[in-house]
């Protein structure tokens, strides 16, 4: 039997909102190129359903097939620079704290989610 992934079922709110909101826009520039979802699914190399699981917003598909579909649209530019550390304040300003070089855990529990 499949393990189930718990974010899946119970997000972030935040999470949720933003992968929805990410395959509204997909839609959209589907819609606005005149492509069918079979059309995109041949270009980016995969089936109808994912992309009607992508446009959906469901956290189960695949980060390829967002980022593929946003290729497909030539919308792909603005992913590069998502986490980029250069763009990441809080995690500047703790390093200069005395950043760590690898992330350990200490065993305990951590109930921030």
């Amino acid at each position: 039997m499949v393990r189930t992934n718990a974010l899946s079922e119970a997000p972030p709110y935040e999470v949720e909102q933003a992968v929805k909101r990410l395959g509204r826009n997909l839609r959209t520039a589907r819609l606005r190129r005149n492509l069918t979802i079979k059309q995109v699914a041949e270009k980016i190399g995969t089936g109808p359903r994912a992309v009607m699981d992508a446009e959906k917003g469901k956290l189960s598909t695949g980060v390829a097939v967002y980022s593929a579909l946003l290729w497909a649209y030539d919308l792909l530019s603005p992913f590069g620079d998502l986490a980029d550390p250069a763009l990441d304040a809080e995690g500047m300003a703790l390093d200069q704290q005395g950043g760590r070089k690898r992330a350990r855990s200490n065993g305990e529990l951590d109930n921030d989610f």
